[in-house]
């Protein structure tokens, strides 16, 4: 008999919380575990076409403005209909509604938290219902140890009830012909540094600060250019800093690209400038193709890169510190080398899918022993 989970989420549109969702699916043993997925909000979005496609079983609903009553009762329909056995709440809205509508079933729940925002906060309510949440909560699990510091500090979870799951990747790889051609679609010069990020264009993802501590790596003379793989509701912003900068002539827009693993191939230098991050996917991602990367302290960052190691940590928004590490490692391509094999290896030893999806595994037959042969 397997162990019936359903991954409650806010839906399964192509961000860092609904690719972990997707890989815990897609990596599972199929002979001790059958796994759904509930959205609390529609459209799907485009994860949840792979998954279709794989037979995945997939349900959105429609949540309402403010504090959806009808949700917890929709939600309890489908644990009974289905029969659920866990249902793993991912992030902390979707957990509040999880929770109240397993209430009075026989599921278990599990709250991820995944990421927080910038600057973090909390409310008065939450010091009052979060601690009640908690003990209808099975298990209680953060993505980094920064994020679990979080819980405890702003959500008022005790410390010794959180699990530290790191999210885990496949390995991406990068075709050599593909990035040869990029290389002369952007026509770079042979011996021009590239500085590279991956992300949605977002004020929390700091790609202005990002620009600024660019501008001072080129007007230190640095042969370098930055290619900014991404979309958003920040672009009209972005597009408009690099123009006050003067940078128009250096920096490289792609827009969205639902496959950037040749972008990302054809960089020397992987750039993570988040005000507040879990675990980057895409700094997985370039750690798996050895890529020497620059991070701010924020959040999971520091845990992943391990300053003057794997990559270089710089102050969280400080441009001038972001800029001098910029401009330190484009000059030092020994370091780069070193940098970036000692990034893989960090990555295969601690970030990759299997440790993941074993961890969380272990978790849901813990909490469902009865069903383990």
């Amino acid at each position: 008999m397997t162990i019936n989970i359903l991954h409650l989420t806010f839906d399964m549109r192509i961000g860092g919380t609904e690719q972990v969702i997707k890989n815990l699916i897609l990596g599972a043993d199929k002979n001790r575990f059958t796994m759904s997925v509930l959205c609390i909000e529609s459209p799907l979005g485009p994860f949840a076409e792979d998954l279709i496609a794989q037979n995945i079983h997939i349900r959105a609903l429609s949540r309402k403005p403010g504090f959806d009553v009808s949700l917890i009762g929709q939600i309890r329909k489908h644990i009974l209909e289905h029969k659920i056995d866990i249902i793993h709440c991912h992030q902390y809205t979707p957990y509040v509604y999880g929770v109240l509508g397993a209430l009075f079933t026989s599921a278990k729940v599990i709250f991820t938290e995944h990421g927080r925002f910038y600057p973090d906060s909390t409310t008065w309510k939450r010091k009052l219902i979060n601690p009640v949440l908690h003990k209808f909560t099975a298990a209680t699990t953060a993505i980094s140890a920064a994020t679990r510091d979080a819980l405890v500090e702003f959500e008022y979870l005790p410390h010794g009830d959180i699990d530290v799951i790191y999210n885990g990747i496949i390995g991406v790889a990068a075709n050599t012909e593909s990035v040869a051609k990029l290389h002369e679609t952007f026509d770079l010069p042979q011996d021009c540094i590239l500085f590279g990020t991956i992300a949605r264009l977002d004020p929390i993802k700091n790609h202005s600060m990002m620009l600024r501590a660019f501008k001072r790596v080129i007007d230190a003379g640095t042969n370098a250019k930055l290619l900014i793989v991404g979309d958003g509701d920040e672009r009209a912003n972005v597009d408009a800093l690099i123009d006050e900068l003067g940078l128009s002539e250096n920096v490289i827009m792609t827009g969205y690209e639902p496959k950037p693993h040749n972008h990302l191939g054809l960089m020397d230098i992987y750039l993570l400038p988040s005000l507040s991050e879990g675990t980057s996917m895409t700094l997985l991602e370039a750690m798996s193709l050895s890529k020497p990367c620059i991070v701010t302290d924020a959040g999971g960052n520091p845990e992943i890169v391990v300053h003057n190691q794997t990559g270089l940590v710089t102050p969280n928004n400080d441009e001038h510190a972001y800029a001098h590490a910029m401009i330190t490692l484009a000059k030092d391509h020994a370091q780069q080398t070193t940098f970036g094999v000692a990034a893989k290896a960090r990555f295969e030893q601690t970030f990759s899918i299997n440790n993941m999806t074993h961890a969380y595994q272990a978790l849901y037959c813990q909490l469902c022993s009865n069903h383990v042969n």
